[in-house]
Formats: C-alpha cells, sequence, structure tokens
C-alpha cells in the first residue's frame, strides 16, 4: 500500500503584493474610487502558469478571490476585503495575423493599447471608447462602440478564449473554448460577463482593416434639449449603419448638449447625413473632419478623461424613442442634479441594417439585440459627504424613466437592480447557469451579481 503523503500546497508566482508592501495602496486602488477594499493579497500574473498557481492557491486555502484586469468594474466587484484579487494587467501582448484578419490579445491589454498595435498594422477591432478600460471584461460584457453598428459588438468578434477554470477539489487548469471545442463557454463570454466562469487570459478577434475615418461634434446650448434630443433618437437608427453616433447631456449647471459620431466614409457625406441634426435647435459649435482611425480613438476618448473619482451609474435600453414625457424627465432630473458633474449619455446600436441586431438575441449570452440605444446615467463627486444624495439622485432617475426603457448593460452593473438577471441577461439567464454549473460547479468564482450555481434538474 502506497504511503500517505501529505498534500503539497502551491506557492503564488508573479509580482506579489502583500500589505506594507509600499506599492501596496496603488495597487488595491479601483477606477472607481467609491470603494475601498483591503484583499489579503494581489498577485500580478505575467504568464498563465501564475493564474493557475493563484486560483490552486486561493482554493487550498479557502480564501476569496477576484479577477481583475482594467479595474473598471463600477460596483468594485474586482475586488476584495481579506482575499486574493488575480490581476492580470501585466498580460498584455497583441499578435496581429493579417492574412487570417485575426488578432490574439492577452487579456492585460487596456484599450488603447489594442487600438494602437492594431493601427501598426491598419486594422480595427470594434471596441469601446475609454482608453484604459481593460479589453477583458469589455469583451466578456459585450463591448459597444463607435463601429458597433458597422462591425458589430465587440463581443460578436470573439473567436476564441484562453481561460484558466477551477477544477478537480483544487485544481485549476486551461481550456480552449472556440466553435469545435467548449463552444458553450464561447457563447457564454459572448456577452454573459467578466469573472464568471474563470480567468481569461488571450481572446482571438476577428479584425477588420480601416484607414480613415470622419468624425462630428455638434453642441448645443442647453434650452435646446427638448429639441435635440427627440430628433437624435429618431435619427440615430435611420441613418446608414456606417455612421454611429453619440448624444450626451449635462447637467443644467453645466448647460451643454454634445452630439459625436464616426462615419466610415469621407466628410462631405458625413455633413450631408448631419443635417437633420443641424436644423435642430441652435447648433453654437459645429465640427466635421477625416482623421486617421486612430486619431479618432483619440478624440473619442477624450471624454473619458478628468472625470471625478467616484460616481454612480446605471445603464438602460431604449428600445424606440422617448415619448415627450421621457424626454421630460431627462430635463427635469438633469435641471436638479446634485452637481455640474451629473449627466446622462445615449449611443446608437441598433436600427437601419444594424450589425448588432441582426443577430439574435440568444446566439450570443448578450440579449439586447432588439435595443435602438443604449442609456447612462452618472452621477460623479469628490467628497464623501457628497456620495448620499449622487447614489440617491440616480436611483430615482433610474426609477422615473423605467416606463420607457429596458434592461441594463452588464458592464453598467448596478447593484440597486434586485431583478438583475432580466435586466442583464433577459432570456438567456438559464442557460447561463447552466454553463456556470458546468465549468464552475463549486462556485469559486463569485461576487455580488455573478451568475450563480444554480439548481440540478430542476423539475418540470
Amino acid at each position: 500500500m502506497a504511503p500517505n503523503r501529505k498534500r503539497t500546497r502551491t506557492r503564488l508566482t508573479g509580482r506579489i503584493v502583500f500589505p506594507g508592501n509600499p506599492s501596496y495602496n496603488a495597487a488595491r486602488m479601483e477606477y472607481n474610487r467609491r470603494f475601498s477594499k483591503f484583499p489579503r493579497v494581489i498577485v500580478f500574473c505575467r504568464r498563465t502558469q501564475d493564474v493557475i498557481n493563484a486560483v490552486k492557491w486561493a482554493r487550498e486555502r479557502g480564501i476569496r478571490l477576484r479577477v481583475r484586469s482594467g479595474r473598471h468594474s463600477y460596483e468594485g466587484f474586482s475586488s476584495v476585503n481579506g482575499g486574493i484579487i488575480i490581476d492580470v494587467s501585466e498580460m498584455n501582448k497583441v499578435k496581429v495575423n493579417r492574412k487570417k484578419m485575426e488578432a490574439t490579445v492577452q487579456t492585460g491589454n487596456p484599450l488603447a493599447r489594442v487600438y494602437r498595435k492594431l493601427w501598426n498594422k491598419r486594422v480595427a477591432l470594434p471596441a469601446g471608447t475609454a482608453p484604459d478600460v481593460g479589453v477583458a471584461g469589455l469583451a466578456l460584457g459585450g463591448g459597444i462602440g463607435l463601429l458597433s453598428r458597422k462591425y458589430g459588438l465587440t463581443c460578436d468578434n470573439l473567436k476564441q478564449v484562453k481561460m484558466v477554470v477551477a477544477s478537480g477539489r483544487y485544481e485549476a487548469k486551461t481550456i480552449v473554448a472556440n466553435r469545435r471545442k467548449h463552444s458553450d463557454l464561447l457563447w457564454a463570454s459572448r456577452g454573459g460577463g467578466g469573472g464568471n466562469f474563470g480567468v481569461a487570459t488571450a481572446y482571438t478577434f476577428r479584425i477588420r482593416p480601416i484607414s480613415t475615418v470622419s468624425i462630428y461634434s455638434v453642441k448645443w446650448k442647453w434650452a435646446d434639449l427638448e429639441k435635440v434630443l427627440p430628433v437624435w433618437q429618431r435619427w440615430s437608427p435611420a441613418v446608414t449603419n456606417r455612421l454611429t453616433s453619440t448624444i450626451e447631456i449635462s447637467a443644467k449647471q453645466t448647460g451643454t448638449i454634445v452630439s459625436t459620431g464616426q462615419l466610415l466614409g469621407g466628410a462631405d457625406e458625413l455633413r450631408r447625413l448631419i443635417r437633420p441634426l443641424l436644423r435642430a435647435g441652435t447648433p453654437v459649435k459645429v465640427m466635421v473632419k477625416t482623421v486617421p482611425f486612430i486619431e479618432a480613438t483619440k478624440f473619442f476618448a477624450e471624454s473619458d478623461l478628468n472625470l471625478e473619482p467616484k460616481f454612480k451609474i446605471t445603464g438602460a435600453y431604449g428600445l424606440k424613442p422617448l415619448p415627450r414625457e421621457g424626454v421630460r424627465i431627462i430635463r427635469d432630473y438633469l435641471s436638479k442634479a446634485p452637481n455640474k458633474h451629473s449627466s446622462v449619455w445615449s449611443q446608437s446600436l441598433g436600427g437601419k441594417g444594424s450589425a448588432v441586431s441582426r443577430v439574435s438575441p440568444t446566439a450570443t449570452a448578450y440579449p439586447h439585440r432588439k435595443a435602438e440605444t443604449i442609456y447612462e446615467l452618472s452621477a460623479r463627486w469628490r467628497n464623501n459627504g457628497e456620495q448620499q444624495r449622487n447614489i440617491q439622485w440616480v436611483e430615482r432617475f433610474r426609477k422615473a424613466l423605467s416606463p420607457f426603457v429596458k434592461g441594463d448593460y452588464v458592464n453598467f452593473p448596478d447593484l440597486q437592480i434586485k431583478n438583475w438577471p432580466k435586466a442583464y441577461y433577459g432570456v438567456n439567464f438559464r442557460r447561463l447557469e447552466q454553463v456556470k454549473r458546468k465549468y464552475d460547479p463549486h462556485n469559486v468564482f463569485r461576487f455580488a451579481q455573478s451568475i450563480p450555481v444554480g439548481r440540478r434538474g430542476r423539475k418540470k
């Protein structure tokens, strides 16, 4: 009979930061400074084996874990008190295969770096605008941006994902999910949210050739709100799918309305296409120009920089333009905003020939295919004394607008939404539970709004 050997415990590898280290405070900090958590250890992984070791280390000790890439989780889901943060931000290689029109992107890349690396080969990935957002959470939750209406969401262009999953009692292993193997995990990774099934370490995306694009910006005074917003809402889904546009209405204290957009085409065509906007209200500033695509990404990134460090955000989808009452609600709430840093942002998604709406709601885990627009309601502040009234304002705003909008984007998570499975995942939630049960039966990867393992063998 073989001797009874004691199990050897796994050691952490990578760049390891404990409390007391000079870099600990910077390492634990989240993008949303509303959250301040104190993990037991933070591991900055540099290779896949570091990730495997970290997952095994946490499992052997019964310690809670969180997975972090760009730190952009709006509700602080990628941090934890007393547990381990598995940070993949130092895994940031990008390889472009222009012959296959594919890019392999490691999970720690911020979006600005992905855009830059792809631009060197004159290709692009349909993705978002925030330059420092991690490509990981963006892609896994959906990925909405200014190429969406022509080329789909980031997750629609995801062909393969490598993921470290929990296996056995204490183990972890890497699996590859694509259309041929683990296709259910690929389906779930296309809109099912980050951190639910394992630690994604690399993605293979379909990429598109790109050179120049045309961009516009139109600015109005706040008094034009009720003239401009209805026009934009009717116009933005009806225009060619080569044009994706946004509109942001600031608090009355700031007093501006700005619409921006990007066209796969020339400036003359764009000037013609935006004429309905220019006839709405009285624009005070208009810009239209053709630029290299990489310059366009920097232009759209500017609105995500220099923001207040603490915030509360919620989201919703518009299946049709807001009625007059809905527009009035936006006007009323922004006229009584808690401070000048509050706003409503919206982007066109669906409509005429949109690549987003051509996909079936169940073809990927992202279900909101019928939406014409997406909304983001946000309040930002600096001092803790302002926090309660800002959060309450967002909550009341969402409730007031709820008769006219539907659901929420999983990348705009909101802990105040009670029925979040329906809001984020709609008809796809039950299937996501099944995928969770298969790949993470011990619920190792869990947080406040993670997909639950669910019940086995539901009775009919």
